[in-house]
């Protein structure tokens, strides 16, 4: 019993050291399909940080905005309520601006100017973020397609190697071709999280837009 216990401890002593390897040799393994994923990643990143940047520009909310846009229209100062939303500067700002250039109109014509305006608006906030869906998608595929082609290589090595081919020969090609599903996955549910994050902002903006809109519409119908 002591005899096979000492055996035992012997080959583990004996055993070679699993090699670990690091991110950067990870990602050697995956090949050439590696470059257009780091290239997804990086514009994604981009599109995510630039765009949530032009979205917390367009939530700032001036609470006083519409108390002076309503005193300047009751007073009749309609280039003074102007030169506010240009001062302003925000999507609802400009959507007020284009509503007071068409007072006097019908009200459905003002109504349909500032909506229009407000999908004119909205459509900024949402550049960039097709390509943030499209990355979200494609990157897992893209992954898939070198994994496929990594596993053909990693067979064809087998069959090359005749006589010699040993499971390390398959297991070497194997690994190295899974990488590219993990690094394909890993930037597919980092834009896809991305995406549903700037969708859910661009949707408080939207909200916002048509709460302005209304006070508008309910200042221009209020009595003189």
């Amino acid at each position: 019993m002591l005899q096979a216990v000492e055996t035992i401890a012997t080959e583990a002593v004996q055993a070679p050291a699993v090699q670990e390897l690091s991110v950067w040799e990870l990602a050697l393994q995956g090949g050439w399909i590696m470059i257009p994923l780091l290239i997804l990643s990086v514009i994604s990143i981009y599109i995510f940080v630039e765009r949530t940047m032009v979205i917390n520009r367009a939530r700032r909310d001036d609470a006083s905005f519409m108390e002076r846009i309503k005193d300047y229209i009751h007073d009749g100062e309609i280039e003074s309520a102007r030169n506010l939303c240009a001062r302003t500067d925000t999507p609802y700002a400009r959507l007020i601006s284009k509503g007071i250039s068409r007072i006097g109109r019908p009200m459905q014509d003002v109504l349909v100017t500032i909506e229009n305006t407000g999908n004119i608006e909205i459509a900024a906030l949402e550049k960039g973020l097709p390509w943030l869906a499209t990355t979200a998608a494609g990157a897992p595929m893209l992954g898939f397609l070198g994994t496929v082609v990594g596993m053909v290589k990693a067979f064809y090595n087998l069959a090359a190697a005749g006589t010699a081919a040993n499971i390390s020969v398959l297991a070497d090609g194997i690994y190295g071709a899974l990488v590219t599903t993990v690094a394909g996955l890993i930037v597919g549910i980092i834009a896809l999280f991305a995406y549903n994050y700037l969708v859910a902002r661009v949707n408080k903006v939207m909200n916002l837009l048509e709460a302005k809109t209304m006070e508008f519409m309910d200042l221009l119908n209020e009595p003189a």
